[in-house]
């Protein structure tokens, strides 16, 4: 009942909607009826300005590190406790409170990575930011770490389920930005730093 139990408040801790409530708490917009219409920290940069957007990037990550920590400490077991944080990323993508309609787990990706495996979690860090500077692409640069994430875990030596579930949460991020990639491939993707009317 305990593993039932901690999975369930993963889960619903990774539903929690920052970038919307705090869109709507800060900026009164929702955030769902503008740009892409997703609630993660890129739409809400493009439509909610900075100080939302890194409000939004703290609350998300801040889920993937709860869900972590709550698994390390009641249950202790590593790879429970990785499962925990897929289900805060589980969570961000399909929340419950908003219809299963949700972001895409990118930020709640990173902060599982930042509790569970943090020199992983620089590496990726590092080449995320060098990607965004050249190209001026969120999304381009998400893209690009998600592919890195199992080949850095395998890198690092850990351990063949965790690089397994990577390759999974991996091919889940890259077909949630498909939508994306579709504008980037038209040239028509917004880049960082470019509001939405």
């Amino acid at each position: 009942m305990k593993y039932i139990l901690i999975l369930a408040a993963s889960y619903l801790l990774g539903s929690i909607p920052f970038g919307l409530l705090v869109a709507k708490w800060w900026a009164k917009v929702d955030v769902r009826e503008h740009g892409s219409g997703n609630i993660g920290m890129t739409n809400v940069l493009r439509t909610a300005g900075y100080p939302c957007a890194f409000l939004t990037l703290v609350g998300d990550m801040g889920k993937g590190i709860a869900a972590v920590l709550l698994g390390r400490y009641f249950i202790g077991d590593a790879t429970f406790t990785l499962i925990a944080g897929i289900l805060a990323v589980i969570g961000h993508n399909w929340p419950i409170f908003l219809r299963f309609k949700g972001g895409k787990g990118v930020a709640t990706i990173a902060g599982v990575l930042i509790a569970f495996h943090p020199s992983v979690a620089a590496v990726l860090a590092a080449i995320w930011l060098i990607v965004l500077v050249f190209s001026r692409y969120i999304s381009l640069a998400s893209i690009v770490v998600a592919v890195c994430l199992p080949i850095a875990l395998f890198i690092f030596r850990a351990k063949w389920i965790e690089v397994i579930l990577a390759i999974l949460v991996a091919g889940v991020t890259i077909f949630r930005h498909r939508s994306n990639i579709d504008r980037l491939r038209k040239g028509t993707e917004f880049r960082f730093g470019q509001k939405v009317n």
